[in-house]
């Protein structure tokens, strides 16, 4: 976005914190998922399956919420590393929580790139226009 002068406006969103959200919202689902198959194929009792699988999930949605504050970002690798530790209880999360992990990282560190490189742009037309 720009104002009538072509200065970029400081209520853009925050690429970052757009693609980490979707990240989190996504492995909600996913994690929430993982709920029915711990009780029928993994032998899980249930309200220990109900509070890791959906427990998770809210945490990551809760995450998502909340991705204004710089610690939320190294809480969302913490819930990475938990999704791929519950590849010892459902085997198919080993490979799914490192896919979610990618994303994280990949969200997160492009995100950051773009971030710099905008504020690069806004510094370098600020100067420009004296």
């Amino acid at each position: 976005m720009s104002d009538q002068d072509g200065a970029p406006t400081n209520t853009e969103r925050s690429p970052r914190r757009g693609m980490c959200a979707a990240v989190l919202c996504l492995e909600a689902i996913a994690l929430g998922l993982t709920t029915p198959v711990m009780i029928t194929i993994s032998d899980v009792a249930a309200g220990t399956a109900v509070t890791v699988g959906l427990g998770l999930a809210v945490v990551c949605l809760l995450l998502a919420g909340m991705l204004r504050a710089e610690w939320v970002y190294l809480a969302g690798y913490a819930v990475q590393a938990a999704a791929i530790a519950l590849g010892f209880v459902v085997p198919v999360m080993f490979g799914l929580g490192a896919v979610f992990a990618a994303l994280w990282a990949t969200a997160d560190l492009l995100g950051r790139k773009i971030e710099r490189e905008r504020a690069e742009a806004w510094a370098l037309w600020r100067a420009e226009q004296g």
